[in-house]
Parts: structure tokens; C-alpha cells; sequence
């Protein structure tokens, strides 16, 4: 397992971990954190914008730029743009980080849109789109990763849904469908591979300080429309959103050694919001 292999000092020495959705937000986060903490980097993003998720996705460039924090970091790094409905490159790009990292320890399966919109107002091109990247994503991402967990004798996977995967929170409904979707995947999974040693959880953060949340308009003018509704979006701490750092001790939590006998849950960075 990745603990023969040399490594920095860290809480994931000599690991090596995949994250999807790394070029910016959250999966920047987690790819920096885990490279200061002594993984090694897969890094990936699909780099270019999908037409019917209404802000800018990350570019290239911001690709790099986790590339270079994560190498600053003291991490080596493989990183690639791909879009991770496409199983087959997916697997290829995976595979190759693989070989060139000599393992693969911990997946982080991030990658992520939102839109904002009533149930009527859905278009089947937003399903397509929401479902696809979020939940298929988060599948595609799995099982492409656990042939490889298994050669190490282990590993965690780790699928970052949303406090909007454990209550329905209204004028999100793909969102809250693929969130909820992860939860079932994750349940399954950790059922199925236990007995590898490999361990499968999700995180639900509430609101987080990334250009997706940025980019969101209109919830407050549905809100407003609907203020019967409003009190669902709260947190029960001070806070309104977090800071991606937040998520990301989860990660590092469920990325370690720490965390061994820790599987099949559903571990909530949301201030409260899924206990009101």
C-alpha cells in the first residue's frame, strides 16, 4: 500500500490522490491541502464552459494555477482537462497519472455545476447537464479509480455532495437529485467494498465561497417569491457561507489513516443547516 512509498511529512504521506473539479473552488482546496499534507496530485477539470450551466466553469489557465500551488506545495502532479461523463478518457487520464505517480490512494470526486430554477422551469438540457457531471461524475470517477484502490490494498473515496444531498431544497431540484443520488452510490459502494479495505463516504457542505456559488443568480428573487421557503437556505451557526479551507479539513480527515474504520457515512460541514 502507498504507506511502502516514500513521501513528505503529512497526514497523507506518500499517497497519491485523484480529485475531479481541481481547477478551482472547492477542488483547488482539497488538491492544495492534500499536496501540503504530502499527497501527490491527479488533478483534473473539464476547462472549458457547458452551455446550459449559466456562468463561466474554469478555464485552463486556473487548471494551471492549482497545478502550480499544488507543486509549491512540494506535490508531484499530473493534470489534465476532461470531462468526467467521458468514462473512456476519464480512464485513460486517470490510468495515466497512475503510472507516472506509481499509485493511486484517495479519491475525491468534486467536480460539480448548479443552476438555479422552479421545477417547471428545468430544461431537459439542464437535467442532462446537472445529472451528468454531478452523479454519472461521481460514478464514472469511482469506478474508474477502484481497480486501482484495489492493487494498492486499499484506499478512501471520498464524494463531495451538498447539504442539499440530505434535504430538498427548493429551485435546485437537479442539484438536490444528483446530491441525494451520491448518497445511494456512496451507500452501495461502501457496502461492496469493505471487505478491500476500501472506504467510501460523502461530505455535505453548505454554502462555500467558490466562483459556482458566485456565479448563482435569482435564488434570493425565488425566495422573496416564495419566503415560506427561506428558512430551509439557513445556517444554524453565524456564518452564511464557508470558506472551502472548511471542506477540505473533512477531506484530509477522511483521506487519512485517521479516519480507517470510517466508512458509509454522510459527514455534514454545512453550520447546522441540515439539523433546522
Amino acid at each position: 500500500m502507498s504507506a511502502d512509498r516514500p513521501g513528505r511529512p503529512g497526514r497523507a504521506r506518500g499517497k497519491v490522490a485523484l480529485i475531479t473539479g481541481a481547477a478551482r473552488g472547492q477542488g483547488r482546496s482539497h488538491a492544495v491541502r492534500l499536496a501540503h499534507e504530502g499527497a501527490d496530485i491527479i488533478a483534473v477539470d473539464l476547462c472549458r464552459d457547458v452551455e446550459a450551466v449559466p456562468y463561466p466553469l474554469a478555464t485552463p489557465a486556473d487548471l494551471e494555477e492549482t497545478e502550480r500551488l499544488a507543486v509549491a506545495a512540494g506535490a508531484r502532479v499530473v493534470a489534465a482537462a476532461v470531462d468526467v461523463r467521458d468514462v473512456e478518457s476519464l480512464t485513460a487520464i486517470v490510468g495515466d497519472g497512475v503510472d507516472r505517480l506509481g499509485g493511486l490512494d484517495i479519491v475525491v470526486a468534486n467536480a460539480g455545476v448548479c443552476t438555479v430554477q422552479r421545477w417547471d422551469e428545468v430544461t431537459p438540457a439542464v437535467w442532462d447537464a446537472v445529472i451528468g457531471i454531478n452523479l454519472t461524475g461521481a460514478w464514472n470517477t469511482s469506478v474508474t479509480s477502484i481497480p486501482h484502490l484495489q492493487e494498492a490494498g486499499g484506499g478512501s473515496i471520498i464524494l463531495i455532495s451538498s447539504v442539499a444531498g440530505l434535504k430538498g431544497q427548493p429551485f435546485f431540484a437537479p442539484y438536490v437529485a444528483s446530491k441525494h443520488g451520491m448518497v445511494g452510490v456512496m451507500r452501495v459502494l461502501a457496502n461492496e467494498l469493505a471487505a478491500q479495505n476500501i472506504r467510501v463516504n460523502t461530505i455535505h457542505p453548505t454554502g462555500v465561497d467558490t466562483p459556482m456559488l458566485v456565479g448563482l443568480g435569482g435564488l434570493g428573487e425565488r425566495i422573496e417569491a416564495s419566503p415560506d421557503t427561506g428558512s430551509i437556505f439557513l445556517n444554524s451557526l453565524k456564518v452564511d457561507v464557508l470558506p472551502p479551507e472548511d471542506v477540505s479539513h473533512a477531506v484530509v480527515y477522511l483521506a487519512s489513516d485517521e479516519s480507517r474504520y470510517v466508512t458509509g457515512t454522510t459527514l455534514a460541514v454545512d453550520a447546522g443547516s441540515s439539523a433546522r
